[in-house]
């Protein structure tokens, strides 16, 4: 039985992935938040899940974006190769005669960021969102083999 997964709150996550910028809070479960506005950006900001497989043509993003129309996400593309997604979920309105019993879906804002490998296109992204699920498919450059010549061996 590992430590690990239940230490890192169990996330698929590889912990030594190079390319995850993914920031971890130590601190995310103690309740001495000072600021419930800022424990709900944090919690959205945590509860934002993004798979990155590789295929031998792209690399595929899809992120759980529940609930989120397409002009409240924003996809981005840094100068120094990292990919960023970023968005609001919006707090539900409340009405005065309201009782509520139990909050439990995140708002706020939230961001994810990776760094992309170098054989990653970035200027040929495509970002398309369907059913509450953002896919973004980066295709690759083909890696040049270097070429090789034959020296004839004279003597």
């Amino acid at each position: 039985m590992s430590l690990i997964p239940s230490f890192f709150g169990g996330r698929r996550s590889n912990v030594y992935d190079p390319f995850s910028l993914d920031l971890w809070d130590p601190f995310k479960d103690f309740p001495f938040s000072s600021s419930p506005e800022l424990s709900r950006e944090n919690s959205a900001f945590v509860s934002t899940r993004v798979d990155w497989k590789e295929t031998p043509e792209a690399h595929v993003f899809k992120a759980d974006l529940p609930g989120l129309k397409k002009d409240e996400v924003k996809v981005e593309i840094e100068d120094d190769r990292v990919l960023q997604i970023s968005g609001e979920r919006s707090i539900e309105k409340e009405d005065k005669n309201d009782q509520w019993h139990r909050v439990e879906r995140s708002s706020g804002k939230f961001m994810r960021r990776f760094r992309l490998p170098e054989n990653a296109k970035i200027e040929q992204v495509k970002a398309a969102m369907e059913n509450g699920v953002l896919t973004v498919t980066i295709p690759k450059e083909e890696i040049k083999k270097p070429d090789v010549k034959s020296i004839e061996i004279s003597g």
